[in-house]
């Protein structure tokens, strides 16, 4: 083992410590110790979600799928989510390894499913890394024509190569802040995340003004059946709004992925998951509730289901509702929302790329630290360098192609969640009969929520078989969107056929396996 320096073991290990209160010892990947704490971390996590940008592209799509019940759908998409992050909490307990659930399902499941769910995780990451880079471009010369009251400025996003080139820009600046390491990234992070909730609480303050003065016509009185989710009209359209509910939670695990560089790396990473979460959906429920009471959820005009806006809300709404000077901060709010997530997104690629290299499941290279930033300079680059290139070629192509490419993002996430949640209760399966907790929280929460997600994760592969699923384009007559998500898996299984042939030691299982010690990192 190149990567690893570990004495004979003694017996199995759990966080660390090995059975006789003999510390493994496990050479640290080199990360910088306790360079962020809870409050940090929880900041971190938000940030990775993006809560503006998600409310602005899906508040309208959920309305239109599911009507004035999309409050409920927003909490039944954080359901499974809470779930999920018990198992991942549970786990950075056990095992606080910044490659989570890449080493977490190895160490469950083996070296090939483990594989591929860290595939599945920074595929999925490099998917929204593009998507928020060019998000964040949109805003920025939107913005810029706000501004300046010149409709020629914000059309200049239309020229293609000008959108490309700011927005490989915006990606590298967002790379520089990253390889620099977690300080700079948690001092950008509390400034772009305390003006993103600071506007949205703003916003939802003058939509229940609005609301209460009835100045919109299409606006509706609260009603508590809006919380029901049985209440929607069909399962189709409930699994629709759910998996785009479950989009806009994604991301919140970037809290446990930099648990080697946090204070307290069993238990503070996990609790920061937790208050993110709380965060997220209670932001999600008082946007959801306050747009709707103001201006309905209906198809036309500023209804939040009419087609022509739904995809873009906060553009249509943020004049009406909030006027026209105040309404700027809201595309003030997306671009900071936008561009605070492209640069903590870098953290979970990176880390769990260091990890698969350190475990020798990818090449040797990417395990490098930089000895100054104490982060993984190289797999920071490799991450950017990736997402400007898959953001580019995806551009040239076709439009219909990105847009398909972003709709298949739900399918990976969903499958690497699910892998992590049931290896959870796998690796626990001998510490369920302990105590009620132990079987709740290691055991039949994480089931449930894996159970959960898969259930969405099949619905979906099956409609994405459709044409008419995501843009409408086809291949072969079959779903183009369909046709990206299967194909980015099986590329997944490709290059692990290829890696096992070069790293024969980790798919024979000897390198990394449940009796490896944890990581010791000091509280």
């Amino acid at each position: 083992m190149t990567q690893l320096d570990v004495r004979p073991e003694v017996g199995d290990t759990v966080g660390g410590v090995a059975e006789g209160g003999v510390p493994g010892d496990v050479r640290g990947k080199g990360l910088g110790k306790g360079s962020v704490g809870l409050v940090g971390s929880a900041v971190i996590g938000i940030s990775t979600v993006a809560p503006v940008y998600c409310l602005t592209s899906t508040l309208g799509s959920t309305a239109g799928e599911v009507g004035v019940q999309m409050p409920a759908v927003f909490l039944a998409g954080f359901l499974p989510m809470l779930l999920v992050a018990f198992a991942y909490r549970e786990l950075n307990k056990a095992v606080p390894d910044c490659g989570t659930s890449f080493t977490w399902t190895v160490k469950a499941f083996g070296p090939r499913i483990g594989w591929m769910c860290g595939w599945g995780l920074v595929i999925a990451t490099i998917i929204v890394l593009s998507n928020l880079a060019g998000v964040a471009t949109s805003y920025f010369w939107l913005l810029a024509g706000e501004i300046t009251g010149n409709p020629s400025i914000a059309a200049l996003d239309d020229n293609k190569l000008v959108h490309i080139a700011t927005c490989l820009t915006l990606i590298a600046v967002a790379t520089a802040i990253s390889y620099r390491g977690m300080t700079a990234t948690k001092g950008v992070q509390y400034t772009l995340v305390g003006l993103q909730l600071a506007v949205l609480a703003l916003f939802v303050t003058m939509a229940f003004q609005k609301a209460s003065t009835g100045t919109f016509d299409t606006g509706l009185d609260f009603s508590w059946q809006w919380m029901n989710p049985f209440a929607v009209e069909s399962m189709a359209a409930f699994t629709a709004g759910l998996s785009l509910s479950i989009f806009m939670y994604w991301g919140w695990d970037t809290c446990l992925t930099a648990n080697e560089e946090t204070v307290g790396s069993t238990k503070t990473p996990g609790r920061a998951s937790l208050i993110a979460m709380v965060v997220l959906v209670g932001s999600y429920l008082a946007t959801g509730i306050a747009a709707q009471m103001g201006v309905g959820s209906g198809a036309t005009g500023l209804g939040l289901g009419n087609p022509e806006t739904s995809g873009n809300v906060f553009a249509a709404l943020a004049g009406p509702v909030m006027g026209p000077m105040l309404g700027i901060l809201l595309f003030v709010a997306v671009l900071a929302s936008a561009a605070a997530s492209l640069q903590t997104t870098f953290i979970p690629v990176a880390r769990t790329v260091l990890a698969m290299s350190t475990y020798e499941a990818l090449p040797a290279s990417y395990a490098k630290v930089h000895p100054r930033f104490k982060t993984p300079g190289r797999a920071t680059v490799m991450a950017g360098v990736a997402t400007g290139v898959f953001y580019t070629v995806m551009t040239l192509v076709s439009e219909n192609v990105l847009t398909d490419t972003i709709f298949a993002l739900g399918l990976m996430i969903c499958f690497y969640y699910s892998l992590t949640a049931f290896a959870c209760a796998w690796y626990f399966r001998g510490d369920l009969r302990r105590s009620t907790r132990e079987l709740l929280f290691k055991g039949v929460f994480p089931v449930l929520g894996g159970v959960l997600l898969a259930a969405v994760f099949l619905k979906t592969l099956v409609d994405m078989w459709n044409p008419s699923y995501g843009s409408g384009s086809t291949v072969l007559g079959v779903g183009s969107v369909f046709v990206i998500g299967v194909g980015l898996l099986a590329l997944g299984l490709a290059i692990m056929l290829v890696t096992a042939r070069r790293s024969p030691a980790f798919f024979r299982g000897e390198v990394l396996t449940k009796s490896t010690p944890a990581l010791v990192v000091e509280d």
